[in-house]
């Protein structure tokens, strides 16, 4: 019955035993072991087996990217301005042996970092280039933390400013002033307006100056050159009625002729032709060159008049 009851006890013993070897890591999630207070391994995610009583757990870390809050912070810019900070951190840890030994509490080493680097950085910068720049205050924090907990095993991933809180007073001032330049650059930009419509008004002023003085010069330009077609369809009118005047005259002086008159008689025709054509308003007469050769017999014409008579 003893001896029952022994290799119960010892059945019961190995059971705990080996049920407090099995440990089971979630994913994400690595576990710290020691062995006799010294580091032995760490456990990563699935079923895991230690010795019971010899092996413990000493920590377990989340792998994944953790957001921790830091508390609003009271700083004084280069201005002499107190505002207050509110900043929120993501991190990781990539060193689960460094995270552990490390630092005793790297949550609150990075707080501290943070405090520290946000004095230095704020420090140096004025209110007005601190709310234009909070990329530039983030960028510093980041480089801040990443030289201080490169030993920590953990990776500062991002750094984001949450909230400024700055004084009563000097958010009043600030809207005064964001006021008086929103007027400021309305007024430039209704007076930049009304110098580009001034412009515009003046360049279409010019514009329709050099459009009339354009088509004035074409319409001169048209009544010259019209001008001068009339007076050559003129002067070839003239010419024509000259040379169709001069076709008849030589028609009926060669009828004439024909006719066995004499050319005493056909000088005195032509002469008779002359006078009649003398009597338009032409200033120029054209006359035949056969006719300008009879000019020479003026003196037979006279005596042939004086024998007439």
């Amino acid at each position: 019955m003893v001896g029952i009851i022994v290799v119960l006890v010892l059945i019961i013993l190995v059971g705990i035993i080996l049920i407090k070897g099995i440990r089971i890591v979630p994913q994400q999630t690595v576990a710290i072991v020691e062995r006799v207070g010294k580091f032995h391994k760490t456990l990563n995610a699935g079923i895991n087996i230690i010795i019971p009583i010899i092996d413990s757990i000493r920590s377990r870390h989340d792998l994944r990217i953790q957001q921790e809050k830091v508390p609003s912070q009271s700083v004084i810019t280069k201005d002499n301005v107190a505002i207050g900070v509110e900043l929120a951190t993501f991190y990781s840890v990539v060193d689960p042996k460094l995270a552990t030994y490390g630092i005793a509490n790297y949550v609150q080493g990075i707080h501290n970092i943070v405090a520290s680097a946000l004095r230095s950085t704020i420090g140096k910068m004025e209110l007005d280039e601190i709310l234009s720049n909070r990329d530039r205050i983030q960028a510093e924090l980041r480089q801040a933390l990443d030289n201080a907990s490169e030993n920590w095993g953990v990776r500062i991933d991002r750094v984001e400013i949450l909230q400024l809180e700055i004084p009563i007073d000097i958010q009043t001032s600030m809207e005064k002033q964001m006021r008086a330049e929103r007027e400021k650059r309305a007024s430039i930009l209704q007076a930049e307006g009304e110098k580009q419509a001034t412009v515009l008004r003046a360049e279409a002023q010019q514009s329709a100056v050099v459009l009339a003085a354009e088509a004035e010069k074409r319409r001169q330009i048209l009544d010259a050159e019209a001008k001068q077609k009339s007076q050559e369809l003129e002067a070839m009118g003239r010419a024509e009625a000259i040379r169709l005047v001069a076709n008849a005259e030589r028609s009926r002086i060669e009828a004439l002729n024909e006719a066995g008159l004499t050319s005493q008689v056909l000088t005195y025709k032509s002469f008779e032709s002359l006078s009649e054509m003398a009597k338009g308003s032409a200033s120029t007469i054209f006359l035949p060159t056969d006719v300008v050769s009879t000019l020479g017999s003026i003196g037979a014409v006279s005596k042939m008049f004086k024998s007439t008579e």
